[in-house]
């Protein structure tokens, strides 16, 4: 990093580098690589279910490179970040939202002031199912920019830890951080990526205000809590299928209530941290639906208190030509 090397000139290349392995055993990983590796660490450990992000670098032709050996671009690999994280709190696809917002995707050149092949983005798939997630979330970003997207989509390859003193730098060293981060520009392209984002979504205030924010409609005041139809409910974003009419019932609390999903896949539970008692948020991918409780009248017990706000209704008639063929089943 040109910033970078006036920054930390003394401390290259005098320790040894770090094996976590051994810690953080049972968790997922995955890598990424968006310039400053310094930076990019610091955004994704700000996120609840990420357990830690292990600065280092990948994809080139030495074996256990130094800091000092890659940033002269003679290796081949790029700075990277190694990401650990419990799948139970956030998702892959949650992690790919991290990481566009912190980078900017169009630059085939390096990202911010560090320039060269050494600081060009990627995304290090480990699977075939990661892999196919990366390229939507790649297609769903590339609507944003009017350039093109040269973040590349590879297989993750040997990932070699940074020596100690580049790990968790921005905790170390905040004030030079601080410094190098702004002088940079990536506060700056955060902020418009975030612009862009919001601008793509195009919900209406209280759309937004729930399924972003992590906010909650007034109850008897929504659009679907004594809605009788047959249908689905899909996410509002992501047209992804969650609730079915069948399993939707009148729980007198004003909010559309099911006893399950459609699919247990298609969503994620985790502990809301916004409380102080012990209530389970329910997500679909980054957007926020609402809550689960173990009051319900169904077999499992359970009461899936959803937002009318997050939801889009698809009624039985048209699932065909909405492209939901599939679930008529479910009315049989």
């Amino acid at each position: 990093m040109i910033l970078t090397a006036i920054l930390v000139l003394a401390l290259v290349g005098c320790s040894p580098t770090i094996d976590r392995n051994e810690d953080l055993k049972g968790y997922e990983h995955a890598t990424f690589a968006g310039g400053c590796f310094w930076c990019v660490e610091s955004d994704f450990e700000e996120h609840d279910g990420v357990i830690e992000v292990v600065s280092g670098f990948t994809d080139g032709n030495v074996n256990n490179p130094t800091y000092r050996e890659v940033t002269s671009g003679d290796t081949g690999h790029v700075e990277a970040v190694k990401v650990y994280y419990d799948s139970k709190k956030i998702i892959y696809k949650e992690l790919l939202d991290v990481f566009w917002l912190s980078i900017d995707p169009t630059d085939s050149g390096g990202q911010f002031s560090d320039r060269g092949s050494q600081y060009t983005t990627a995304i290090f798939y480990n699977n075939e199912e990661e892999k196919k997630i990366a390229e939507e979330s790649k297609l769903d970003i590339a609507k944003r920019y009017d350039k093109p997207i040269s973040t590349r989509i590879i297989q993750a390859s040997e990932f070699y830890p940074a020596e100690e003193e580049h790990q968790n730098y921005y905790e170390k060293n905040p004030l030079r951080y601080k410094i190098y981060r702004k002088a940079s520009g990536r506060d700056t392209c955060v902020a418009n990526n975030i612009v862009l984002r919001d601008a793509a979504l195009n919900l209406t205030d209280i759309q937004y205000e729930v399924t972003q924010k992590e906010g909650t409609e007034p109850a008897f005041d929504n659009e679907y809590w004594d809605n009788k139809e047959e249908g689905i409910y899909v996410d509002v974003i992501s047209g992804k299928p969650l609730f079915s009419s069948q399993d939707k019932y009148d729980s007198g609390t004003g909010w559309p209530s099911f006893t399950k999903p459609i699919n247990e896949s298609n969503i994620i539970k985790r502990q809301d941290e916004n409380h102080e008692e012990e209530v389970m948020e329910v997500r679909s991918g980054d957007s926020h639906l609402g809550h689960v409780f173990d009051d319900g009248p169904g077999p499992e017990g359970q009461r899936f208190c959803i937002n009318s706000a997050a939801l889009k209704f698809i009624p039985k008639e048209e699932l065909e030509k909405e492209g939901y063929g599939e679930y008529l089943k479910l009315f049989d």
